[in-house]
């Protein structure tokens, strides 16, 4: 019999707990509200420069090309405004084509997350797929807005364990 009702009091003490830390949480402010993503997809268009190694595999992988090579692509990007002072996170696909000017087809696809500031200054980072192999991309850059053009201007370096590839890249988007 006494263990039952040290076994009640427990729960009737816990069940009072909970009840408080609930009343509480009800007094606080209320949830912001929600924030609509911005789509500021568009093209790409630059350069990738590879390491000896990096070069080497892609050569192994019948793909034969010289340490540099032009890049042609789109990016799908996602940016959600976070506050007041301009900082957004940001969620991107990158999809490129590589080396159509020296005949052949280099894909690459590049999933980022990261951040961009007020003033345009981003970073992101994430995996990256190319015929070279699974690497982790790190990408930062500037995006340039004059109403509702953005023309960003990024670099990212892709190490691997073949080497190291290094991409520039620019393009322009339409805030909608």
């Amino acid at each position: 019999m006494m263990k039952t009702h040290t076994f009640v009091r427990h729960g009737v003490c816990a069940a009072a707990v909970m009840l408080l830390g609930a009343s509480s949480s009800y007094a606080q402010a209320p949830w912001p509200r929600p924030v609509t993503p911005v789509n500021l997809s568009g093209p790409r268009v630059g350069a990738t420069f590879l390491s000896p190694g990096v070069a080497q595999k892609l050569k192994d992988n019948q793909i034969d090309t010289g340490w540099a090579f032009s890049q042609f692509g789109w990016q799908l990007e996602k940016r959600i405004k976070t506050g007041p002072s301009g900082l957004s996170a940001v969620n991107e696909w990158v999809f490129l084509a590589g080396g159509l000017e020296q005949g052949v087809v280099i894909p690459s696809v590049s999933w980022l997350v990261g951040l961009r500031t007020g003033s345009g200054v981003e970073f992101g980072l994430g995996p990256n797929l190319t015929p070279a192999g699974v690497a982790l991309a790190m990408a930062a850059g500037v995006t340039v807005s004059k109403g509702a053009l953005n023309v960003p201007f990024n670099v990212a370096v892709v190490p691997s364990r073949a080497g190291v590839r290094v991409s520039v890249l620019t393009g322009f988007n339409m805030r909608r």
